[in-house]
């Protein structure tokens, strides 16, 4: 390990821009691989992990020193945004580089049909990033939850393997594993895809890192995806039983919080305000531990220098149930389900060696749609605009540039989520934000710049910029043929429930 790896490996990136050899923001290190090599790219897509759950970005409970160390080696982006505020959707954003309205596929797979009908699979008719990748040469890779293909009997022909990945272990149509614990079967359901193995007490966040390990292993000599998908932090909320009792004990020595750890919201949920959960810590500290492994992994093999790794997660943490969500996601306002903030900010980090300033810090707004164009873009390959037709590649941002050439960013969820969400769209443009719920037509307007929490509704305050931004919103809807509710729609819905 040379001088500049050993001070990473303990987290010190900004220390590497003193190290001979390293290049100034935008430029290539000396030591950075040939042009002839293929960048290798691992990817870490957590799910259900919030924009406040780890400790770079300001939690104080959960514990994830790697995922910390990652970020001080790369960017971390602060207004990062998930297609969609449930799972599926935004999967598909990432894979196939379009908005899941203009896919159709607009609510979680296996959820209800009604009142909007959507999409139940990815269709094979894509041209994802892993067979983008693939035509070009690379191993691929997919490790853990999918959730692209419908329940129905042929749903295998919707699994990873069909959709440009060499390997697939543990991915489809769950959305959440029955257990976390080997042999991930209860009540007569299991996880499809994963290899024979296994012994008891074994984890099943542990179990994706050992099988990524492997691919790894093998595909060191030629350009590699590695798509290591993690069904945690997803419900069940079960972590290994020795960190759970770490997290206990931690909890119990937290000083009092002065207001409730629980607010209402609508009659029968109630929003956490606070992270003490013992359990659903120990499923981040595992996930965290995962990263570590794998970026071990890539300096054992020697392909650290020439590997970018991204993590995001692919949707908000949850934080607002009718019984008690698991985490908090303040000071960002609700969580997963629903497309205030809490909803659809993600944590996301690129490490692209040579090329992103260690440590460095983005607030310019991007999208999970994003990452196809960028992938290529980095991998100097030529561009599929008419696939990735709803992305924008980041590379100018990791190259030092502070702005995208870019409107506005949108959100369609035509759906009723358990956290209490209705049906409702979104409009980001600069540091203004619109919500419409289609159950009246009403709107709200945030300044993030001022309100991240979304607390000062300037809808009434500001009819004129809340006028454009729903007529923004409302244009991109029907260029996206989005299937959007009426309100007599709704009540007809609801009457019927």
């Amino acid at each position: 390990m040379n001088r500049r790896d050993f001070l990473r490996s303990l987290g010190f990136g900004a220390v590497a821009m003193a190290v001979p050899g390293f290049a100034a923001r935008g430029e290539r290190a000396a030591t950075a691989p040939r042009k002839s090599e293929k960048l290798n790219f691992v990817f870490f897509l957590i799910d259900d992990m919030g924009w406040k759950d780890l400790g770079c970005y300001g939690s104080t409970f959960y514990e994830t020193p790697n995922i910390d160390r990652l970020a001080g080696e790369g960017m971390r982006f602060t207004d990062a945004y998930a297609a969609c505020p449930v799972c599926s959707p935004t999967r598909a954003s990432i894979v196939a580089g379009k908005y899941p309205a203009r896919l159709g596929i607009t609510q979680w797979i296996g959820g209800p049909n009604e009142p909007t009908p959507y999409r139940h699979y990815l269709p094979l008719e894509e041209l994802t990033i892993a067979e983008a990748l693939k035509q070009a040469g690379y191993a691929t890779g997919f490790v853990g939850k999918w959730h692209l293909s419908t329940r129905d009997p042929d749903r295998a022909k919707y699994y990873p393997d069909r959709q440009g990945f060499d390997e697939n272990i543990g991915g489809d149509y769950s959305g959440a594993p029955p257990t976390y614990f080997w042999p991930y079967e209860k009540r007569g359901r299991n996880l499809e895809t994963m290899p024979p193995g296994g012994a008891d007490g074994e984890y099943l966040t542990d179990r994706l890192t050992d099988e990524s390990l492997k691919f790894l292993e093998v595909n060191k000599n030629r350009p590699f995806l590695l798509y290591l998908s993690h069904y945690a932090v997803h419900t069940p909320i079960e972590s290994k039983q020795a960190l759970t009792d770490e997290y206990k004990a931690k909890a119990e020595k937290l000083p009092k919080t002065d207001g409730p750890r629980f607010v209402p919201v609508y009659s029968r949920y109630k929003t956490r305000q606070v992270q003490d959960n013992p359990a659903y810590a120990g499923m981040v500290q595992s996930v965290d531990e995962s990263v570590g492994r794998v970026m071990n992994k890539l300096v054992e093999l020697g392909v650290a220098d020439n590997t970018a790794v991204i993590f995001m997660s692919d949707n908000g943490g949850l934080s607002t149930v009718a019984r008690e969500a698991p985490t908090c996601n303040l000071p960002l306002r609700a969580g997963k389900g629903w497309l205030y903030e809490g909803g659809i900010r993600e944590p996301m980090i690129i490490k692209w060696p040579g090329v992103v300033r260690p440590g460095s810090l983005c607030s310019e707004p991007v999208t999970s749609t994003d990452f196809y164009p960028t992938m290529l873009q980095m991998a100097g390959l030529p561009l599929k605009p008419k696939q990735h037709v709803d992305g924008v590649s980041l590379v100018p941002l990791l190259r030092g540039k502070r702005k995208l050439k870019r409107q506005a960013i949108y959100w369609h969820y035509p759906h009723y989520h358990g956290s209490g969400n209705k049906p409702s769209g979104a409009v980001r443009a600069g540091d203004y934000k619109l919500i419409e719920w289609y159950g009246d037509n009403s709107v709200e307007l945030y300044n993030l710049k001022n309100d991240i929490g979304e607390k000062d509704d300037l809808a009434v305050k500001m009819p004129v910029k809340a006028a454009e931004l729903r007529r923004m919103l409302h244009r991109w809807l029907r260029q996206m043929k989005a299937k959007v509710p009426t309100p007599e729609q709704l009540r007809q819905f609801n009457k019927k429930a």
